[in-house]
């Protein structure tokens, strides 16, 4: 399992214009790499005041009680989990971003984010560069065994489609018969591929898949109606969506039966093994923020309401 899509970079650089035009209004005052690390007494986030739970805090490791901070590591940008607000400042948004906040001020610290390559994460945690990474990374069983993780979002390949629906998708099987556009070697393309046998199956003739160099390409395909939808990861399609002509071009299916994405997958915040105190202090904090509704709010902000997890989950992966 690789990190949501194939290749990881893609959805980043395949944002239409109007969704990065969008980023200098996404943050509820965004962060800089290296600013302020004081914590606040009570952080908005999507629109909610967090504040601090003593109990919480109390539960913390003493390193971080003495410093007030979790040191984060995150790889930048990746919409919508990790944007900079503004295109060459480091000023830092996104889902990732604001959920940290929102957990920081919780446990009564400060969630210190620092752009770092991704390939990079896992091991500058061992080398207890970073407590923490945020940065929309798969939970998976090679990870677990040198870092642990709190899920907080599963997901997997979703349908967009023109505003409307014209064509009426609900599910992949709709899209058989019909034409539809992807991006080339990705996991998406893969699932179009392994559901031709269903298609076959059902009489209702293959799904005409037409390929493209990146999922900005395929969404002009889209627009100019010369395929019916486009299949993309869940979450890069909830905020193409969401921001691509303010909301006006396309919408994203929610099949039921696959509410986070088709072959969906943990996702969750890496914490280091040497600080146990930490993993299960985020997870509460995690799981108060789920219980009252913070969590699905900042997901919604960002368009993907349908991947946030019910239960704070750790090390969730099983493969």
């Amino acid at each position: 399992m690789n990190d949501i899509h194939l290749p990881r970079r893609a959805t980043a650089a395949a944002l239409t214009t109007s969704a990065l035009l969008a980023l200098s209004a996404c943050g509820d005052g965004g962060a800089t790499a290296t600013g302020d690390t004081k914590p606040p007494a009570a952080v908005e986030v999507a629109g909610v005041s967090v504040k601090k739970d003593a109990k919480l805090h109390a539960a913390l490791p003493d390193a971080v009680k003495k410093s007030g901070t979790v040191r984060v590591a995150t790889d930048v940008p990746y919409a919508p989990f990790e944007m900079f607000v503004t295109e060459g400042k480091s000023e830092l948004t996104g889902l990732d971003y604001d959920l940290g906040q929102a957990i920081g001020a919780r446990l009564g610290v400060k969630f210190a984010f620092t752009p770092q390559k991704f390939d990079g994460i896992v091991p500058a945690i061992q080398a207890n560069k970073f407590d923490v990474a945020m940065s929309a990374m798969t939970d998976n069983k090679e990870r677990q065994a040198v870092v642990d993780f709190v899920d907080y979002s599963i997901s997997g390949s979703g349908i967009m489609v023109a505003k409307g629906n014209p064509e009426k998708i609900t599910t992949l099987d709709d899209l058989c018969g019909k034409k539809v556009a992807v991006q080339a070697a990705t996991n998406q393309l893969d699932l179009l591929k392994n559901h031709q046998a269903a298609c076959r199956k059902a009489g209702s003739g293959a799904i005409g898949i037409q390929t493209f160099p990146k999922d900005s390409d395929a969404q002009l395909a889209l627009r100019a109606d010369k395929v019916v939808a486009q299949v993309l990861t869940k979450p890069a399609a909830g905020w193409t969506a969401k921001t691509a002509d303010d909301g006006k071009a396309f919408e994203v299916v929610d099949d039921p039966a696959a509410t986070g994405g088709y072959n969906a997958s943990p996702n969750g915040i890496a914490v280091s093994k040497q600080l146990p105190e930490l993993t299960d202090a985020i997870q509460k904090a995690l799981q108060t923020l789920i219980d009252d509704g913070t969590a699905t709010k900042i997901f919604a902000k960002y368009g993907v309401e349908s991947i946030v997890v019910k239960e704070a989950t750790r090390n969730a992966a099983v493969d």
